[in-house]
């Protein structure tokens, strides 16, 4: 089995760390020379802020909404992601640092473990050692770790903030559930030739031939398409 640990709304929450009266209001971070919004808390979302949309032409609706703007501090974010990986290497010793704020681990022979409440001692620790909330999906593949890890963030109450995948029923829901241009390593450009061809979740994705998706997707297309069937391809 393999999880993906992803640190939510990174840059946001590592300026909540510091200013915990911020919690539960609406957050963006800016990226260099105050340019555009590269971060937006959950409540910024929820208003409309688009990524990437320019500092400027928004300033009108950060004062409607009392929107606190951020310029980005990538020291103080380095330092924060190497906090959390620092503990999640404490669940895992086969660990691959994915991105600043995502992890996969590995849960080699971890067969006896009850996954949930392991998921569950993950999100709590970090968010207890460092102020920094978590998602953890949890599956046979990495790309359906992927895909639980999303689950999880998209209903975190009813998950409390874990998905497991770990039967065939979850891992079909899930494929029927999420649509193909949000399936990891699927890019606009291949999303769009997909929804041509009226392949619109990542389960119609799964159902396209071998050949047709290694020939216009090539041999990583079809890697992808084995581990979305929960044939691990991808390994650490």
């Amino acid at each position: 089995m393999f999880a993906l640990v992803d640190c939510n709304n990174f840059y946001a929450s590592c300026e909540r760390v510091f200013r915990p009266d911020l919690n539960g209001k609406p957050i963006v971070v800016l990226s260099n020379n105050d340019g555009c919004v590269i971060a937006r808390s959950g409540e910024a979302k929820a208003i409309g802020i688009p990524m990437a949309a320019p500092a400027f032409q928004n300033e009108a609706l950060f004062k409607q909404h009392d929107v606190q703007v951020f310029s980005a501090n990538f020291p103080l974010y380095g330092d924060m992601s190497n906090r959390v990986m620092s503990i999640l290497t404490d669940y895992s010793p086969e660990i691959e640092i994915y991105s600043i704020d995502e992890a996969f681990l590995k849960l080699s022979g971890f067969g006896s473990f009850n996954l949930q409440e392991y998921g569950e001692s993950m999100r709590q620790r970090v968010l207890k050692w460092t102020g920094i909330p978590i998602s953890v999906g949890i599956a046979p593949t990495k790309a359906l770790a992927k895909v639980a890890n999303r689950i999880a963030k998209k209903f975190p109450e009813q998950t409390k903030g874990v998905h497991i995948i770990d039967s065939e029923e979850k891992r079909i829901k899930a494929l029927r559930w999420l649509k193909v241009e949000d399936v990891w390593g699927i890019g606009r450009q291949h999303a769009k030739r997909l929804q041509a061809r009226g392949v619109l979740t990542a389960y119609d994705f799964i159902q396209l031939p071998d050949a047709w998706v290694k020939r216009h997707m090539s041999i990583v297309g079809l890697r992808l398409k084995l581990d979305l069937q929960g044939i691990p391809t991808l390994d650490i």
